[in-house]
């Protein structure tokens, strides 16, 4: 404890020399899950350190990126710290609407940043915004209902296993639904699910020309696969679950298998809140043999907008909350199954974390994930569940509530399909791609 008890007063040295400004109150915009959550539980200690104190504006994911949206090209001003991700961090490092975060301290240790992520929060080379996690993307399964159907989960499966898997752990009548996965509208939610289901089989978003792609078979393939296992293995309403409603079922015993961000693992396993926490396994997200695999990347950041009067004590806030020293706070609250993982290297070069049941197959999942080569057939965009272009947040958007018009019934597969093919191609145009 001497050793932590004089990092923490290192780091409280080096947080109150940065600026060495008057205290100041930070508005900071964060989504409602589970780890920015507990972040705001210890920001007592931040305050402690530093005197400034902190307001929270607390959203659901799809609000959350229409508000910091709206704020930040509007110059409206409302916050002083944003939580962003990998798609907004270098296209609005690029138009200047963040403030470099090229002066943290030495102490600060940016170079400990998992490459994956400084790389996807930066843009020319210069970081724009801090990770206080990174993700892709897992399964998580109930191991005990797989060893009753008589099946056991490779570590690499395909979608075909998967699919006879929730048939087989599929029990209607006590309320277990075989496999629970995202169908909320919304580019980041059930959007991003689709998009790398759609990776994994073979489609893209656009072609080398920026024609969309909808029309091809790839994409009819993974969207009837999706919509047919859901259909028998799926919790009923699944076209309204996001991330949140499907961390709460598979808690509650209610899913065999959820495909989701491997940040959810901590919370599966916490026996505090998950009600099967000593029977669950992991697996890399499932593939179809064409070599890539339905797993995205990602970062929960925090990123300061330029023009904020509060720049300094905000760049406080951003070294504190994404500090090593903020992970071993945690760790020596609530163990190391519940730090923020993903975001630094010498958290996995840490003994005590390495024996967390999931912390490899994490790190091996975000490895796993190429930005730059998302896709089976080549494309002239970065990103994997997203594209990285400025209009691709209004278009996925406008998909992703196509998609899940058909997984509430409202619609058939090819009307979904052909109308995302039409708005896309509309919207590229406009935008002066084709």
């Amino acid at each position: 404890m001497l050793l932590k008890t004089t990092l923490t007063a290192a780091t409280a040295l080096s947080l109150l020399a940065v600026g060495g400004a008057a205290a100041e109150t930070l508005t900071i915009a964060t989504v409602n899950n589970g780890d920015m959550i507990r972040m705001q539980g210890y920001t007592d200690d931040f305050t402690a350190k530093t005197g400034h104190t902190v307001e929270w504006v607390t959203l659901e994911e799809n609000v959350l990126r229409q508000r910091v949206t709206t704020d930040i090209s509007t110059k409206g001003g409302a916050f002083d710290i944003m939580t962003i991700g990998m798609y907004e961090t270098p296209i609005w490092g690029a138009n200047g609407w963040l403030v470099p975060l090229n002066d943290l301290s030495a102490e600060y240790d940016v170079d400990d940043i998992l490459p994956a992520m400084r790389s996807g929060l930066s843009h020319d080379g210069t970081l724009f915004a801090a990770p206080f996690y990174g993700e892709s993307s897992m399964v998580m399964y109930r191991t005990d209902l797989m060893a009753n159907a008589g099946l056991e989960m490779p570590e690499a499966p395909t979608w075909e296993f998967i699919r006879e898997a929730a048939k087989a752990m599929t029990d209607r009548d006590n309320d277990i639904n075989g496999i629970c996965l995202r169908g909320k509208a919304g580019w980041g939610e059930g959007g991003a699910f689709i998009t790398v289901t759609g990776n994994s089989f073979g489609a893209r978003w656009f072609d080398e020309n920026w024609n969309a792609q909808f029309d091809q078979p790839e994409w009819a393939n993974a969207l009837n696969f999706f919509v047919g296992m859901m259909k028998e293995s799926g919790p009923p309403g699944y076209a309204t679950n996001g991330f949140n409603e499907n961390l709460s079922l598979f808690q509650q015993g209610k899913c065999g298998m959820w495909i989701d961000a491997t940040v959810a693992a901590s919370f599966v396993t916490n026996p505090k809140d998950s009600t099967v926490a000593d029977s669950v396994g992991f697996a890399l997200a499932p593939d179809t043999g064409l070599g890539k695999r339905s797993n995205w990347l990602w970062a929960w950041a925090l990123a300061v907008p330029a023009g904020t009067q509060k720049e300094a004590a905000a760049k406080q806030f951003i070294e504190w909350a994404t500090s090593k020293d903020y992970i071993e706070l945690v760790a020596a609250e609530e163990g190391w199954a519940n730090v923020p993982p993903g975001a630094r290297t010498s958290l996995y070069e840490t003994p005590e974390y390495q024996a967390v049941p999931f912390a490899k197959m994490t790190l091996d999942s975000i490895n796993a994930a190429d930005p730059a080569n998302p896709t089976v057939k080549p494309v002239p965009y970065v990103g994997i569940q997203f594209v990285a272009i400025p209009e691709f947040a209004g278009i996925a958007t406008e998909v992703s509530q196509e998609f899940s018009a058909v997984y509430a019934g409202q619609q058939s597969v090819e009307d979904a399909l052909a109308k995302a093919q039409a708005l896309t191609n509309d919207a590229m145009e406009a935008a002066g791609y084709r």
